[in-house]
């Protein structure tokens, strides 16, 4: 009985595999059309290059970068750092720069932030975001106008950019090193030199079709799209190489036709079930919070799905192709035969296993113990970028930067002013800068509280002219008790009676004399740059400098410090922290769960599949034992090293 059903069975896989060789034909025709289709639609392929969009939406750095981009204006900037050159010197490439198209300002004076010893550091802001091309090309004359010099240039303008690029010509030259590794390998282990083009047409094919059909997706990120060909590769070229190993078996005693029905018969269920597993831990990253996970899976199920298309549609017709130069290309394997293994394991079968247990238990142990690096600039690599030696370059001569955006409710410029001051106590602080400590002159800020005379004498006005002034402002915010009480000691901030006298300028309700409105608008460039920086629609935001390691428990010991004194003059509920070292920690938090919910996902579905594959209870939970065994102590070593 069960014979007459293996013969069924058999039967059917054959009829399937009997007909997609006789319409090789038509089959070879179609791949064509697809490849076509496919190489035009590669340059349709959105890539997104920031990995934060991808963090769990309710994170605080999803959270709050979402904030500032909707209520804030982040222009590009750029640190330049030129060695070898004297104070006076510096100052004459301040006008230079300066006068370039696209730079806003440039911050430089004799301080020991910005000249030490030989070397000069220069902050440049630009007119637009990081991301505009107006930056990008500031940027580009910036390095243009410093030819000559000796010029080191960190900037997070186009550095998105920059990365993917990066990564896409390191992935390329990971994916020639497997392809040479993969033929080096073909040429010792297969039994003729010609199924190497076999393998390598058939894993093309799939490989440019997944490329071509990722826009389906709309927007994949940078780092799907340099790696998913590479894992491609990895993954599937095996589902090749066992189709072409049955043919070769089978065409020992059939025809080349005849033997590739035959071998893709047998193929299709054997490679069927491997793929199902495979599919399965990819399906499992889907799961993911950090949504990356989800984005690579996708692509990567679709690039198994493919892969599996083309080995089992397209590969039989080039293997018929080629069927007369694999005969005449025939070699010896050169990969010897390894019985001792399975008779050494046979030997120690009441050993071995006792011993894995115990390795396996303390892998475990020591996996969970395995340190993570989250961020970038923490790694520490031979090969190293134009930008990342600048960086370093400049955090060796001027200390290391690391930037922190704290946001909190707009409004009360008090508690902002409080906030500002005990922040720059702490010792890591290089810097907080937000706008009650932004400075008019050498008396006031730019959130000081003024009245009508202090205002009038601060920007040279008429004394009845600022009464005035302040009364139609008191009008304009419904604050009648000043009106009733006179305004001579009403008190405004100056940037909000400052910006309220420009919008009444500008809407024609008040005129100015010519001198008076050089002035305010001259100011109000300078004003706009700090407030559409600093203060949002509803929130304000300060900018820290820290000089503590991008990621770690140092880091995490500031930002909770950070929070808790801010939370002593804001409610802690409204209180964002936002920058590398939140993203890095929020990636930390997110991949804890994730690293979880992968290895249980996975471990379940693979049982599911081989218990079906092998119909037996025992032989899946085996299999994920010993892979989860050897996953363990692979990521056991970090720790011990």
């Amino acid at each position: 009985m069960e014979e007459k059903q293996e013969k069924e069975k058999g039967n059917f896989w054959l009829t399937v595999a009997s007909f997609i060789v006789n319409k090789r034909k038509a089959i070879e025709i179609l791949f064509v059309l697809a490849m076509i289709y496919s190489v035009l639609s590669i340059n349709k392929v959105q890539v997104n290059q920031d990995i934060t969009s991808y963090l769990p939406a309710d994170s605080e750095t999803r959270i709050g970068l979402s904030l500032m981009e909707e209520q804030f204006t982040t222009y590009g900037s750029a640190k330049v750092m030129v060695s070898n050159i004297t104070y006076a010197q510096a100052e004459d490439l301040v006008d230079d720069l300066e006068n370039i198209e696209g730079v806003k300002q440039i911050e430089f004076d004799d301080s020991k932030d910005h000249f030490t010893g030989a070397d000069a550091l220069f902050s440049v802001t630009f007119d637009g975001t990081e991301d505009e091309q107006i930056s990008k090309d500031a940027l580009e004359e910036v390095k243009e106008t410093l030819d000559g010099y000796d010029v080191y240039v960190s900037s997070s303008v186009g550095e998105e950019e920059r990365s993917a690029e990066s990564l896409s010509q390191d992935m390329n030259i990971i994916l020639v090193l497997a392809v040479v590794i993969i033929v080096a390998v073909l040429m010792l282990s297969t039994k003729a030199y010609l199924q190497i083009p076999v393998l390598l047409i058939t894993f093309g094919v799939a490989a440019v079709l997944n490329m071509g059909t990722n826009y389906w997706f709309g927007t994949i990120s940078s780092v799907t799209n340099s790696i998913a060909v590479v894992l491609q590769l990895a993954l599937a070229i095996d589902y090749a190489i066992i189709l072409c190993d049955r043919f070769m078996e089978e065409h020992e005693t059939l025809d080349a036709e005849e033997a590739v029905k035959v071998a893709l018969s047998k193929a299709i269920p054997e490679i069927s079930s491997s793929s199902l597993t495979t599919i399965s831990g990819m399906v499992a990253m889907m799961f993911m919070q950090f949504r990356l996970g989800y984005d690579m899976g996708i692509i990567l199920v679709k690039a198994i799905i493919l892969s599996l298309i083309s080995v089992f549609f397209l590969m039989p017709g080039v293997l018929l192709i080629f069927a007369k130069g694999i005969d005449k290309t025939h070699h010896k394997c050169y990969v010897p035969k390894i019985t001792f293994v399975g008779k050494f394991a046979n030997l120690t079968k009441y050993i071995i296993p006792p011993v894995f247990i115990v390795f396996l238990v303390f892998a475990f142990w020591e996996s969970n113990h395995c340190q993570y690096i989250y961020d970038t600039n923490s790694i520490v690599s031979a090969k190293k970028s134009e930008s990342k030696i600048a960086s370093e370059k400049i955090e060796n001569t001027f200390g290391a930067s690391n930037q922190l955006v704290v946001m909190v409710p707009k409004g009360d410029y008090d508690s902002e002013k409080k906030v500002l001051g005990k922040i720059e106590k702490l010792d890591y602080v290089n810097s907080a800068l937000g706008l009650a400590n932004v400075a008019i002159n050498d008396d006031y800020m730019l959130t000081d509280k003024l009245t009508p005379r202090q205002f009038a004498e601060l920007i040279d006005l008429d004394i009845e002219v600022a009464d005035m002034l302040y009364s139609a402002y008191a009008l304009d915010q419904s604050d009648y008790g000043a009106l009733v009480s006179g305004v001579s000691e009403y008190e405004v901030p100056f940037i909000d009676m400052f910006l309220f006298i420009y919008d009444q300028k500008e809407s024609g309700n008040i005129t100015l004399d010519d001198d008076l409105e050089e002035t305010l608008t001259d100011a109000y460039s300078k004003i706009c740059i700090a407030k559409d920086q600093l203060l949002g629609e509803d929130n304000s935001r300060f900018v820290l400098e820290l000089n503590v390691p991008y990621e770690g428990e140092e880091t995490t010991a500031a930002l909770d410090q950070i929070r808790n004194t801010v939370a002593k003059f804001y409610n802690i509920d409204d209180i964002l922290l936002v920058g590398n070292a939140t993203s890095d920690k929020d990636l930390g938090d997110s991949f804890a769960t994730d690293n979880t919910i992968i290895t249980v996902l996975t471990a379940l579905f693979v049982m599911i599949i081989l218990l079906f594959t092998f119909q037996s209870a025992g032989l899946p939970v085996l299999l994920v034992v010993t892979i989860q065994g050897s996953i363990w102590m692979n990521f056991s070593l970090p720790y011990l090293l």
